[in-house]
């Protein structure tokens, strides 16, 4: 069991597939009660027979965000780690942009984001804790064709990160970003064998749910290590990384 657990409670959104279905198992196996929340609800079935709470959550939807809060009270009597995590998938170039698609990206990462935060401070300063995790990237800091809605919503996020750990500086809730980087999961719409697994990023996410008081807030971090976003020295080696990272147009 882990040292840092203490019964605390960690909610995971996007938690049914992809990094967060590995934070979810990874978070069971040291000892953290996991409410798990997701909009596929036969794929959560597998993580509740794994031991996580479950609730069908559209991260969009603000009410839904709130009783995902309210659910992990009443289960639990905590509410000490967020993670806001889901995330939908689209490399489609702007010309090409359905009606919605760009609206939809933003509602889930940028709104998700957003509603998970105002639905938590006020249970965490009740509380006198708190550590907020919302997944980033880097793809803000380039261009490439197909990067319009994935890089706007994400630059969306890590602006609302930053705010909010200022507004929160007065209490102990730490607020910070996490840039899983390159990951194989179903939201590149095909296996990318050559991307590191979902479970590489579980440290880093480890580690910030459990950063004592006093530790980083309002940063983003990459690998573990704190990562200074719109940096010119990144482009280059983000732009070879990305290059290979994907199909354009992924349905």
């Amino acid at each position: 069991m882990d040292e840092n657990v203490h019964g605390r409670t960690v909610v995971i959104t996007g938690a049914a597939s992809g990094i967060g279905e590995a934070w979810t198992l990874g978070f069971l196996k040291l000892g953290f009660v996991v409410v798990a929340a997701d909009v596929d609800e036969g794929k959560l079935k597998a993580l509740a027979s794994a031991g996580a709470l479950c609730r069908v959550t559209d991260v969009t939807n603000s009410q839904q965000m709130r009783d995902l809060v309210s659910f992990s009270l009443q289960k639990t009597g905590r509410l000490d780690v967020l993670f806001n995590n889901a995330g939908i998938g689209n490399r489609r170039r702007i010309e090409n942009l359905r009606d919605g698609e760009f609206e939809q990206m933003i509602a889930v990462h940028l709104f998700g984001a957003i509603n998970g935060m105002r639905a938590a401070i006020p249970i965490m300063r009740q509380q006198d804790y708190g550590r907020i995790i919302n997944t980033i990237s880097r793809a803000p800091e380039i261009h490439p064709p197909g990067n319009a809605a994935h890089g706007a919503a994400k630059a969306g996020v890590w602006l609302a990160t930053q705010v909010a750990a200022e507004e929160v500086a007065d209490s102990d809730i730490l607020v910070n970003a996490l840039i899983p980087g390159p990951t194989n999961t179903s939201l590149w719409g095909r296996d990318m064998p050559n991307m590191k697994p979902p479970e590489a990023t579980f440290p880093t996410a480890h580690m910030l749910a459990t950063l004592p008081s006093g530790g980083p807030n309002g940063q983003a971090f990459f690998e573990k290590q704190p990562y200074k976003m719109y940096d010119a020295n990144n482009v280059i080696d983000i732009s070879r990384e990305l290059a290979s990272d994907g199909p354009e147009d992924v349905d």
